[in-house]
């Protein structure tokens, strides 16, 4: 009896299986490690809150209404023997303000609500990178928005971040805490396997390749050969055995959060190969911020400064407000210079808010917008280039789309584990084949 002939199709599905197969058994450990770590890490700020909440909220007297911020920042600056760097302003008045003081060099503050050493904290990419929020970025001014780690390596001093009440200026607290060391535990995990970072940055970044490569063919894998059958690829059969549910499990779940997975991947590899994010701006057409050319902006100071006029946070904000009209939390940072200008970054609240945030640089004499940047109104490719991180861990739409990231990174976890289960089967049912003429021919005999 012959055989029939193979089709073309039948000829690439199984080339493309054979490469998802042996990508997957290579991987497969490192992946499970890689995605576990993401997915315990993507709601951090909300569980650290839930561990601590007197840390994040005040108790709200009625007809009571905050502190000054020049108030609250001297107060902290009194009180932990730093400079203010930075506050973060919630639009919600329940919420403690955010205080970031820097000391100064090889110095140390002990503040009320734990200990902060100034010099190194949250060190830059070179140096103790683990000790640092991710990417060194803010987050909205939450619980993990800065650094937070002690002790440090050669980077630059990223402060240390005081939760403050804004109705009494009490310190309550820094973002340090035992749930925050876990989180950067299962950051430094999910980045290097908690290696060295010249060891365990490749190790992720070649296997993160593998695993957009896996994508991808299980992509060409799951598309039928008949399209009639495609809804067999969208649905988990319930009702059959377990090799079956496991099968579809991989098959169907792996389909739905191959999109995310991949944006994931893309993203997450600027973060480890210096190559790649070199390509990836050039692709986009975008120029890295540390190679752009830009004209410095200066405050217009009066030539005597004894009479130029002191604005406070409020008329700052007055200002930031009028350029940026809505509800969202404030993050104004200062500088020592006499000559620089008032940084303010803006971000929405709410289930869906976007964690873009727009910024304006404001004369600190005049409080005049000598700049905005909205994010809303720059070009796409810009849009992306500046939102690697939110694309990366999720929050682009707020907790909407941690949601869904959340989920995508749980199928992630699972797929090594369902890939492997199917492989063993597959092994096992070769297996009994091979036996069956064995035993018919000692029969005979």
């Amino acid at each position: 009896m012959t055989q029939k002939q193979k089709s073309t199709w039948q000829k690439v599905r199984k080339l493309f299986n054979d490469l998802h197969l042996w990508m997957g058994i290579a991987s497969g450990l490192i992946l499970f490690v890689v995605c576990l770590s993401g997915t315990i890490y993507t709601f951090n700020t909300e569980v650290q809150e839930f561990m601590e909440p007197e840390k994040f909220t005040v108790q709200l007297d009625a007809g009571v209404e905050p502190m000054t911020a020049e108030a609250i920042m001297a107060k902290v600056a009194a009180e932990t023997g730093g400079k203010v760097s930075a506050i973060t302003i919630p639009a919600d008045p329940n919420r403690t303000y955010t205080v970031n003081v820097k000391m100064d060099k090889g110095g140390e503050g002990k503040g009320p609500g734990g200990e902060g050493k100034g010099s190194g904290k949250g060190s830059g990419e070179k140096g103790d990178e683990g000790k640092k929020g991710p990417e060194g970025a803010a987050d909205k001014g939450g619980p993990v928005g800065g650094p937070g780690g002690k002790g440090g390596g050669g980077g630059r001093d990223r402060g240390t971040n005081y939760l403050v009440n804004p109705y009494t200026a009490e310190v309550i607290g820094t973002t340090d805490s035992p749930t925050s060391e876990f989180f950067m535990t299962m950051f430094r995990l999910h980045r290097w396997l908690l290696l060295d970072t010249e060891v365990g940055r490749p190790i992720v970044g070649w296997a993160t390749v593998i695993f957009t490569l896996i994508v991808l063919s299980g992509l060409v894998i799951w598309f039928p050969q008949k399209v009639k059958n495609w809804r067999q690829g969208l649905k988990i059969k319930w009702s059959g055995n377990w090799k079956r549910v496991n099968h579809d499990l991989h098959n169907s779940l792996g389909f739905y959060s191959s999109f995310l997975l991949l944006v994931m991947s893309l993203t997450g590899l600027t973060w480890s190969f210096e190559w790649y994010k070199e390509g990836f701006f050039k692709v986009l057409g975008v120029t890295p911020q540390k190679d752009r050319k830009e004209e410095p902006l200066f405050s217009k100071v009066s030539t005597d400064l004894t009479q130029a006029t002191t604005l406070t946070i409020a008329d700052y904000l007055k200002s930031a407000d009028a350029a940026l009209p809505y509800k969202g939390d404030y993050r104004i940072s200062f500088s020592t210079d006499s000559a620089a200008t008032v940084s303010i970054s803006k971000n929405k609240v709410g289930f869906f808010a976007p964690a873009a945030s727009d910024k304006v640089q404001l004369d600190q004499y005049s409080g005049q917008v000598l700049k905005a940047e909205i994010f809303a109104d720059k070009p796409f490719n810009e849009k992306i280039t500046s939102s690697i991180k939110p694309l990366h861990v999720g929050n682009v739409y707020g907790t909407f789309s941690k949601i869904l990231y959340f989920l995508a990174c749980l199928v992630a976890t699972s797929l090594p584990v369902t890939g492997t289960i199917i492989w063993i089967n597959k092994l096992r049912k070769k297996s009994k084949k091979g036996a069956i003429p064995v035993a018919r021919k000692s029969a005979a005999v």
